[in-house]
């Protein structure tokens, strides 16, 4: 295994030890929501005759959704029993490759979408992860991100209320108190941490525009219907704290879809 020097290792294997990489009800409408957001990013209706790419995609639903959407799609992941599913039942669809993402192989500029879902947090390198993303986007093309942060209040994995503020050695033995685990494996960033993380990216912030139209953005499914009727001065105050950040960033383009009633910020 590789590690980044403190003995941090890889996580092999992901989809037998998080079951809900095996979710498919879950998973695809997941898929549903980053389509949307990727759908008004590029100004387009589908993804007929586009290049698409899912970083770190597992099992393989979100990969097989962008292909049905019309793109040709390629999967990347270092799980090879996610990988070996996800080829039995999507492989006429999508190209499969057990690869890391610091080692795409793919030209340079030769994605019009990628997809980096959550997946930061379990690397070992997300820097020279998101340095290789930024090399194979197309200078039109948009990086779908779904990424959490270091102060969402619930950590999603352990279900632990704030989990990811600790320290490594605290957060071990919160673990440990809570029986939940021995080892605290996955690492967050700040919000000023990610925008550094991305930095070579002209990102927008769609966390304000999902929350305020959750139906038009296929995200019923986490966000109550009550939300849209919050003010969006109220909204925009209280996105920062949102669990997952959605944004969509650009190497040389801007969103292009229609007038929304709450815009995406440009970051």
């Amino acid at each position: 295994m590789t590690s980044d020097g403190s003995g941090r290792e890889e996580q092999l294997a992901y989809s037998e030890l998080m079951g809900a990489m095996l979710d498919e009800r879950k998973r695809r409408q997941k898929a549903q929501k980053i389509l949307a957001v990727v759908r008004h990013a590029l100004g387009r209706a589908d993804l007929a005759g586009l290049r698409a790419l899912d970083v770190g995609c597992s099992a393989g639903f979100i990969a097989d959704e962008l292909a049905l959407a019309g793109a040709h799609t390629a999967g990347v992941d270092i799980d090879e029993p996610g990988l070996v599913a996800a080829r039995e039942r999507f492989g006429e669809r999508v190209e499969f490759s057990l690869a890391r993402g610091e080692a795409l192989p793919f030209e340079d500029g030769s994605m019009d979408v990628v997809v980096f879902n959550h997946i930061y947090e379990h690397v070992v390198d997300p820097e020279s992860v998101v340095a290789d993303i930024h090399r194979v986007l197309s200078p039109t093309g948009v990086l779908y991100l779904g990424v959490g942060h270091r102060h969402q209040v619930l950590e999603p994995h352990y279900k632990l209320p704030f989990l990811s503020w600790l320290p490594q050695g605290a957060a071990d033995r919160y673990l440990r108190l809570t029986g939940r685990g021995e080892h605290y494996y996955e690492h967050y960033y700040s919000r000023a941490g990610l925008r550094r993380l991305f930095g070579a990216f002209d990102v927008w912030d769609y966390t304000l525009p999902v929350l305020a139209d959750s139906t038009a953005f296929a995200g019923t499914d986490q966000i109550p219907a009550w939300v849209s009727r919050v003010p969006g001065r109220v909204l925009e105050a209280a996105a920062p704290m949102a669990p997952t950040y959605i944004w969509a960033a650009f190497k040389d383009a801007a969103p292009a879809g229609p007038a929304l009633r709450v815009s995406p910020v440009h970051l």
